[in-house]
């Protein structure tokens, strides 16, 4: 049998496709509420131009073609920040900074890893472009907890990390040849001890200093004799201490995978029933057309990965018998139910799904 669709490919049946889009419509409406406005870039842009943008320049996760019009050569987004940086530095360059901006819309990647097969996820982010500051950080990971709150998740828990402490300690007290940083930054990742001994021996403590954020950050305070990581490690403790009680945080500081791209900070979000994380950010640079860099601060979610925890998925659904007046079905739907008419004489409430029966004027349980 031929199949429906491409690997990592998948229809969103009813009620999961409603479900998604109210988990989208919830996170934004969260972030408007702290000043962040929607932008709504296209799903294609010139490969060349998208490159540029996309961490390391990278196109390997895009899907790319020939535009038959332009005879150019076209990409379709793996990412939608790329964008909002893009639209932040031309359109919007003008604007006072900083600017606040939100996003939702599908992303589609070449292949997938094996741990998350499927190859297109709408992304929602919010995106603070022109900081990159502890106040700024602050603000953008209470959204980030803000948004999945709206979203009906539970069990938040944050995991940071210090995407440039390598680069940071290699330039200053622990110098490491440069052609070995990249396979030092691998092997810490890793928590290889072994291959760390042999590069660097003077990192090892970093393997330890991961864990639970406290103690982490104790052992990382004790590990900087020099004082050389004071500021970023002094913005951590900051941004912990602004999140409400009931926020599992954790701090591993070596971490890169998925931060290739960040600069001081970045955060990985997990909520009860994730196997993996639901969400990612951290601050970074936009890239001007002159070739300035700015600073920003944002996070992107993924409505699928947060659904997936959600369980039962709620359908209230109020059955009006053939022949029920228009105007019930109207006052119903304005008092919250979901009224789906019976069209035949026939239909029942089974058939059309409902879980109550509009009788006598009121809604009643089935």
């Amino acid at each position: 049998m031929t199949p429906l669709l491409p690997e990592g490919f998948r229809d969103r049946l009813p009620p999961h496709a409603d479900a998604a889009a109210a988990v989208e419509t919830r996170v934004l409406e969260a972030a408007r509420l702290y000043g962040y406005e929607r932008a709504d870039p296209p799903l294609v842009e010139y490969a060349d131009a998208l490159g540029s943008r996309l961490k390391d320049g990278a196109l390997t996760d895009a899907v790319r073609y020939v535009d038959p019009v332009s005879q150019r050569t076209l990409a379709i987004r793996p990412d939608v920040t790329a964008q909002i940086a893009r639209i932040a530095a031309t359109r919007m360059g003008h604007h006072p900074r900083p600017v606040r901006l939100s996003y939702a819309g599908p992303v589609l990647k070449l292949r997938s890893p094996e741990l998350a097969p499927a190859r297109e996820w709408r992304q929602i982010g919010c995106e603070l472009i022109g900081l990159d500051s502890i106040p700024a950080a602050q603000e953008v990971v209470a959204v980030a907890v803000s948004a999945l709150a709206a979203a009906g998740a539970t069990g938040l828990s944050i995991d940071f990390t210090l995407p440039d402490l390598v680069d940071t300690l290699a330039a200053g007290p622990l110098p490491v040849a440069v052609e070995r940083i990249a396979l030092l930054q691998d092997r810490l990742d890793a928590k290889d001890a072994g291959a760390v001994a042999a590069i660097a021996p003077g990192y090892l403590p970093l393997i330890e200093a991961a864990g639970p954020f406290d103690s982490a950050i104790a052992r990382l305070r004790a590990f900087d004799t020099g004082q050389v990581l004071a500021s970023r490690l002094d913005g951590l403790a900051a941004i912990a201490a602004g999140l409400a009680e009931g926020v599992a945080l954790t701090l591993d500081p070596t971490e890169r995978h998925g931060f290739e791209y960040q600069s001081w900070l970045g955060f990985s979000l997990f909520i009860a029933g994730a196997a993996r994380e639901v969400g990612r950010g951290g601050t970074y640079a936009v890239m001007h057309e002159d070739g300035a860099e700015e600073a920003a601060t944002g996070f992107s979610l993924y409505a699928d990965a947060i659904l997936a925890t959600a369980g039962a998925v709620d359908r209230r659904r109020l059955f009006l018998p053939f022949g029920t007046p228009p105007e019930a079905g109207t006052a119903m739907r304005a008092a919250g139910w979901v009224a789906v008419a019976a069209l035949t004489p026939a239909d029942t409430p089974e058939a059309q799904l409902c879980t109550h029966l509009y009788a006598e004027g009121e809604a009643r349980t089935l």
